[in-house]
C-alpha cells in the first residue's frame, strides 16, 4: 500500500490593502518626532527661543482684525463688536488649548495636519492639510491685500502722493493688479529665505513696533470716546454679533503658528505651548481695548467700507494728521509681520506634507546653508502674492475663516482620540476640563462656520474637491506610508 502524499499547507496570498485601509492609515506619532527635521537634502535648524516662537504666533495673529477687518465686521454687529470679539477669542481659545496639547506632544512642523495624520489617517490629514493651504496661504493674500491701504495712508500723509488706482486696487475694486501686495509678499519672501533665526529676529522687531502703535491709538483714541457711541449696544440683535464674531474669526488665525515651527525650536515640549497660549491673551486683550476705543471715538455706521479707519479715528480726535501717519505707519509694519508670520507657517505645514510624499519633493527640499526650504519658500510666495495681486479682500478672509475652523475642529478631535488612544504619552501641556473643553471647541468652531454664508460654502466646497482629486491623483499613490507598503 502507497503511502499517502504529505498535505501541504496552502500558502497564504499577499492581500494588497484595500481602498479604505489605504485612505485610513496613520502615521505613528513616535515616527513623526524622530523625523523631526529632516528633508531633502538638509535639516531644518532649532534655534528659535520662547519668546520668538510667542512673536511669531502674535506676528501672524496681530494686526489683520483691527487694520483690516475691523471695518467690515463693525456695521454687522454695531457698538457690540467687542462682544463679537470676546466670542471669537474664546471660540479660538478652546482649539488654542487643544493645540498647545498637542504642540508639546508632538512637536512637528506640520501643525494640525501631522496631529491628524497620526490621529484620525491619511484622508482626514489631507484634507486638513488642504485647508491649512487656504488657511495659511489664502490668508496671507488677503492680508498682503489690506496692506496697500495703509501704504497709501502713509505716502499722502508724509509726501502728498498715493499709489494710483489702477495698480493698487485687485479686479473687480477699480484696478488692474494690486502691486503694493505683490511687493510685501515678495519682500517676505526675501528675508525668510535668509534662515530662521534671522527671521524670527526681524519679526520679533516688526511686533513690538505693531503694539507700541496700538498702545498709542488707545491712547490718543481714548480722548476722543463719546458715550453717546456706545448706545444702542446692540442695534442688529444677537444675530449681528454672531455674524460679526464669524467674521473676526478671521483675526484670530495665526495664533497656531508657533505649532509649525516645532522642528525649529530649542525646546519644543515646554516652549510652544507657552508661546501658544501666550499669543492668544496677548492678542485678545489688545484687540479689545482697541475695538473699544474706536467704536467709542466713531459711530459705528461711519465704519462700512472703511479699511483704514483707525488712522481716519487718530487724525479726527487729534486734529492733526501727524498721529494718522503715525497709525498708518505701525499699520505698514504691522500687516507686514502678519505676512512674514503666516507665510512662514504655510512653508513649514507643505515641508511637512511634502516629507510624507503627499506633495511634491521639492516643498520638503533644504537648502544646506541656510537651513530653510528655500524653494518651498519661493513658490508659496509667488502664489500668494499672485492671488493677493487679483483677488478682493473679502471672500479670501471668509473662505479663510472657513477652512480654519475645519482645521481647527479637527484638532479638537484629535486631542481626543490620542488621549484615548495614548493615555500614557508623555504631555508637557494637558487640556483642562477633559473631554469637555475640545467638545467645545468642535462645537464653537461648527457653529462659527454655519454664520458663513452660503457662498463662502460654495468656495469651501470648490476648494476641497479639488484638494480630493489632487490627492486620489497624487498622494495616495506616493505617500511615505503607501510606499512601504509594497
Amino acid at each position: 500500500m502507497l503511502d499517502a502524499a504529505p498535505s501541504v499547507s496552502p500558502q497564504p496570498e499577499f492581500e494588497s490593502p484595500t481602498l479604505g485601509s489605504r485612505l485610513m492609515r496613520r502615521k505613528p506619532v513616535d515616527q513623526m518626532v524622530a523625523e523631526g527635521g529632516q528633508g531633502e537634502g538638509g535639516t531644518l535648524r532649532r534655534s528659535l527661543s520662547m519668546w520668538q516662537l510667542t512673536a511669531i504666533s502674535i506676528g501672524a495673529t496681530l494686526g489683520t482684525g483691527i487694520f483690516v477687518i475691523l471695518g467690515e465686521a463693525t456695521p454687522k454687529a454695531g457698538p457690540a463688536i467687542v462682544i463679537s470679539f470676546v466670542l471669537a477669542g474664546l471660540t479660538a481659545l478652546f482649539s488654542a488649548l487643544s493645540y498647545a496639547e498637542l504642540a508639546g506632544t508632538v512637536p512637528v512642523s506640520g501643525s494640525s495636519y501631522s496631529y491628524s495624520y497620526a490621529t484620525m489617517g491619511e484622508i482626514v490629514a489631507w484634507l486638513c492639510g488642504w485647508c491649512l493651504v487656504l488657511e495659511y496661504g489664502v490668508s496671507v493674500s488677503a492680508v498682503a491685500v489690506g496692506w496697500g491701504q495703509y501704504l497709501n495712508e502713509l505716502l499722502e500723509g508724509t509726501i502728498g502722493l498715493t499709489i494710483p488706482e489702477a495698480v493698487s486696487a485687485p479686479l473687480g475694486e477699480g484696478g488692474f493688479i494690486n502691486l503694493p501686495a505683490l511687493v510685501v509678499v515678495l519682500l517676505a519672501m526675501v528675508f525668510l529665505m535668509r534662515g530662521a533665526k534671522e527671521s524670527a529676529r526681524l519679526n520679533t522687531i516688526m511686533v513690538i513696533v505693531k503694539i507700541v502703535t496700538l498702545v498709542i491709538f488707545c491712547v490718543i483714541g481714548f480722548m476722543g470716546i463719546k458715550a453717546g457711541n456706545y448706545a444702542p449696544l446692540a442695534p442688529l440683535g444677537i444675530t449681528g454679533i454672531m455674524a460679526g464674531s464669524a467674521v473676526l474669526f478671521f483675526s484670530y488665525i495665526g495664533f497656531d503658528a508657533a505649532s509649525t515651527a516645532g522642528e525649529e525650536a530649542k525646546n519644543p515640549k515646554r516652549d510652544l505651548p507657552r508661546a501658544i497660549m501666550l499669543s492668544l491673551l496677548i492678542v485678545t486683550v489688545l484687540y479689545c481695548l482697541v475695538a473699544l476705543v474706536a467704536v467709542g471715538a466713531m459711530p459705528w455706521q461711519d465704519f462700512a467700507g472703511t479699511e483704514a479707519a483707525l488712522s481716519q479715528i487718530m487724525k479726527d480726535v487729534s486734529g492733526h494728521t501727524f498721529w494718522g501717519v503715525v497709525l498708518a505707519a505701525g499699520a505698514v509694519v504691522s500687516i507686514a509681520s502678519v505676512v512674514f508670520a503666516v507665510l512662514y507657517g504655510q512653508t513649514r505645514i507643505l515641508f511637512a506634507m511634502s516629507r510624507d510624499g503627499l506633495i511634491p519633493k521639492v516643498f520638503a527640499k533644504v537648502d544646506a546653508r541656510t537651513g530653510t526650504p528655500k524653494v518651498n519658500v519661493m513658490i508659496v510666495s509667488l502664489f500668494c502674492g499672485t492671488l493677493a495681486a487679483f483677488i478682493p479682500l473679502g471672500e479670501l478672509a471668509n473662505a479663510t475663516s472657513i477652512g480654519t475652523l475645519f482645521a481647527f475642529a479637527l484638532v479638537n478631535v484629535s486631542v481626543i482620540i490620542l488621549r484615548y488612544k495614548r493615555p500614557d504619552m508623555p504631555r508637557s501641556f494637558r487640556v483642562a476640563l477633559f473631554p469637555v473643553t475640545p467638545i467645545l471647541g468642535v462645537i464653537a468652531c461648527v457653529g462659527n462656520m454655519f454664520q458663513l454664508d452660503g457662498i463662502t460654502w460654495l468656495y469651501f466646497g470648490g476648494w476641497m474637491a479639488v484638494g480630493l482629486v489632487f490627492y486620489f491623483c497624487y498622494g495616495l499613490r506616493r505617500s511615505r506610508l503607501a510606499t512601504a507598503e509594497k
